[in-house]
């Protein structure tokens, strides 16, 4: 077999290019944000200067930086990116529009999914870092009906917030996934037409089996979203038998 170089590219198989915001938090395995969380080779762009916060407030600023950094995975030669932020939502179309390979920005995107998947009278339960701001137009970018939705906040958690929202440059994951469980825990007592989970925020991802475990549901995340793009990327030789 013949391989042909690339221009300007340095390094090859990252299939998957991953945003990062300018964020104080230590990534442990099962976030976006740490490459062993993958079974397949990823790359970072993180964007020096966009923080959480400035993503949310600062759209006119902050758009221009997602799109150039999203225009340097390309030329690293990703196959797709996606980022390590669901309020990237408002983001999507733009970067999806600036860029010629597939962008998956939000875990947001997979409302629309799980909706079709469940019955018409179910919910989807959302756990999301902040829930006073994921609002109606949030989920509107992101294709879902604000009807079929249920959500639940992490922002008044004590150990989510100080390591997360207040970046406090450590996190206790024992106490965070008994808050994330907790949670959900809260989110189907409330509304028991949750038939499924998705996890908004990246740094919940960690916990999502502890999450089934304790209510029994399906649970969606980034990474379930990051893997199901990978898989149409990067296909795999089946063998087997009959």
């Amino acid at each position: 077999m013949i391989y042909k170089a690339h221009n300007g590219q340095a390094n090859y198989g990252e299939s998957i290019g991953i945003l990062l915001l300018d964020t104080f938090v230590p990534f442990i395995p099962g976030d976006v944000g740490n490459a062993s969380t993958f079974p397949f080779p990823v790359r970072y762009q993180k964007i020096d200067g966009l923080t959480y916060r400035k993503l949310q407030e600062q759209k006119e600023k902050a758009l221009p930086l997602l799109i150039e950094a999203g225009r340097q995975l390309e030329r690293a030669g990703v196959k797709a990116v996606t980022a390590d932020c669901g309020f990237m939502i408002p983001y999507q179309a733009e970067i999806a529009m600036a860029l010629r390979i597939p962008v998956f920005t939000s875990s947001l995107l997979q409302v629309t999914f799980i909706e079709k998947i469940i019955s018409r009278q179910n919910k989807v339960g959302i756990i999301t870092a902040e829930s006073d701001q994921l609002d109606d137009s949030l989920l509107i970018a992101a294709g879902a009906s604000a009807e079929r939705v249920e959500i639940i906040g992490m922002q008044n958690k004590l150990h989510f917030s100080q390591a997360i929202l207040d970046e406090a440059g450590t996190l206790n994951s024992e106490q965070v996934e008994k808050e994330t469980v907790e949670a959900a825990r809260e989110l189907v007592l409330r509304d028991p037409t949750v038939s499924a989970i998705l996890l908004e925020c990246s740094s919940l991802a960690p916990y999502a089996k502890a999450v089934q475990n304790a209510v029994q549901l399906p649970v969606f995340d980034y990474i379930t979203m990051i893997e199901f793009v990978h898989r149409s990327l990067v296909k795999l030789e089946i063998q087997g038998f009959m």
